[in-house]
């Protein structure tokens, strides 16, 4: 197996959740980067004259100089590779997708799950939602959406999750079987707009730090934040751990809104600049929730855009320590320009730069396919599991290759990460085995009360090897034993998941997490 495979199964077996929607964004596909969105909306009938009006809008709008006629007869995204990484074209149902994601709502019925045995399974239900107030349960099996048969059919994963969202005020009849039960009851229940919060998980880490962790920043990041930072507070909170690995950006707007919680008045924050738009700098309002109080940021590879913007801030400022490894290097401002089709450009047309004037940009001059790699060859040089960049810039004093360089770095843990365990990896097989079987031997209140001290017992670890053995997958057993105390940590993490959401995740993840632990020793 390449490593480029192993290690993105790494990345997505171990932060991993089942998101709404069945949405999944990897560190190779960061399309939500600080954006700007046209009020004006461009008319074209055919594809030729969509790709006349693109260039026009490259030669009007984009950072840098750029020769247009060169991009002539070339088909869109191809021309759009030669600009930079992060200049896209998305087609009407991916910008409408990209929109909802970042806004922080969609329009549906408030759930969340995931395809078991070609069955649609409920791993959570979003409260006080459509599908909660109709009286569907976590656990419960979707059989049939409307008219159209999805268990056992084997479906596209498109043509199953499809099929339940839609616009609002729009109804949905899904037949149902519970968990324990053989008969089927149908609920008819009305599509409506569903308000997901950007805070993946807030709770406090010991008597005096709080824990914080926000994937993305969209439209309430913010405001969602500061309701944190006051729960927090309320429970004693005068210490924070920000969370923003595999945060892959969002709306540069979110981000100063957070940065203005933690940051003193007048404060620059960052600043944007391009050939066709003059310096911008957003500078902190003061009055902040927590402006006082010691803060650790936790980034990583995948950390990008908006969120090396905010801990840029921080280091630059010297307002925390920033703890974890050198974070994606994604410093260009999108602008979106929709068309009539309902599809849009998203295209750069500044760069960011830190308060002390870095710009946190990684080359893209080796081309579009190398930069997608890159990540990639850190891991491959060994840069995410032992060495650290060397090469540091003279007038800034930090390190010069792209990113945030973290003032402490933690060396990614690859301990029992080998083909074994990227065998059920990639075959789903924890994920099956621990919704399929295991999420009906612990309840929530057990996991909840024992989340600290718990764990997945011999007993189900043999059951484990029995359903391994029952799928047909064939693993070595030498590297199953080394493998084994990651799998076991895997399968109560994703049990916490399962009854006791993102929170419960994270939680859990934490217990043993090598930055989290590195946080609480520099926050002592």
């Amino acid at each position: 197996m390449k490593k480029n495979t192993r290690y993105n199964l790494l990345i997505a077996l171990t932060y991993s959740v089942t998101l709404i929607g069945g949405m999944f964004f990897g560190y190779k596909f960061l399309k939500d980067q600080g954006y700007n969105f046209q009020k004006v909306t461009y008319v074209a009938d055919n594809n030729a004259q969509k790709v006349n009006e693109i260039l026009h809008i490259i030669n009007k709008n984009y950072v840098d100089e750029v020769n247009a006629d060169s991009l002539n007869n070339l088909p869109i995204d191809s021309l759009l590779h030669k600009l930079d990484p992060h200049s896209i074209y998305l087609p009407p149902a991916k910008a409408n997708e990209f929109a909802e994601t970042l806004n922080g709502n969609f329009e549906g019925i408030g759930i969340e799950y995931y395809i078991l045995n070609d069955t649609l399974l409920i791993t959570n239900v979003i409260k006080d939602g459509p599908a909660f107030l109709a009286g569907i349960k976590q656990g419960d099996r979707i059989i049939k959406i409307d008219t159209i048969a999805v268990s056992g059919q084997a479906l596209p994963r498109e043509q199953m999750i499809g099929k339940i969202k839609g616009k609002k005020g729009t109804a949905v009849k899904l037949t149902i079987v519970h968990p324990g039960s053989t008969l089927a009851t149908v609920f008819t229940v009305k599509r409506a707009r569903v308000v997901v919060s950007s805070i993946d998980a807030s709770y406090m880490l010991n008597n005096e730090v709080g824990y914080v962790r926000i994937s993305k920043f969209g439209s309430e990041t913010d405001r969602d934040f500061v309701e944190s930072i006051k729960s927090l507070k309320a429970a004693g909170m005068k210490k924070l751990v920000l969370d923003l690995r595999d945060n892959g950006g969002g709306y540069l707007t979110a981000a100063t809104g957070l940065a203005n919680q933690i940051l003193e008045e007048n404060k620059l924050i960052v600043y944007t600049e391009g050939k066709h738009e003059p310096r911008t700098d957003y500078v902190a309002t003061g009055g902040g929730e927590f402006e006082d109080g010691k803060l650790v940021v936790l980034i990583n590879e995948n950390t990008a855009s908006a969120s090396e913007i905010l801990a840029g801030a921080v280091q630059d400022l010297n307002r925390g320590l920033i703890i974890g490894r050198r974070s994606f290097g994604k410093g260009l401002v999108q602008e979106q320009f929709p068309f009539v089709d309902g599809s849009a450009l998203n295209l750069t047309i500044a760069r960011y730069y830190t308060p002390s004037g870095r710009s946190i940009q990684k080359s893209y001059k080796d081309g579009y396919k190398a930069y997608q790699e890159e990540i990639e060859n850190r891991f491959n040089d060994g840069e995410l599991t032992s060495k650290r960049l060397v090469k540091k810039d003279s007038v800034k004093g930090r390190f010069a290759a792209g990113g945030i360089q973290p003032d402490i770095y933690v060396k990614m843990d690859t301990m029992g990460y080998n083909k074994c365990y990227t065998t059920l990896a990639s075959k789903k097989i924890l994920f099956d085995f621990v919704y399929d079987v295991l999420a009906s031997r612990y309840s929530a209140p057990f996991i909840e009360q024992n989340l600290a001290t718990f764990n997945v017992s011999d007993a189900d670890y043999r059951d484990l090897l029995k359903y391994i053995q029952n799928r047909n997958v064939v693993v070595d057993q030498k590297q199953l034993a080394l493998a084994k105390p990651l799998i076991l940590n895997d399968m109560k993490v994703l049990l916490c998941k399962y009854h006791l959401g993102d929170a419960g995740y994270y939680k859990a993840l934490n217990l043993s997490d090598a930055m989290v632990k590195q946080a609480l020793t520099s926050l002592q």
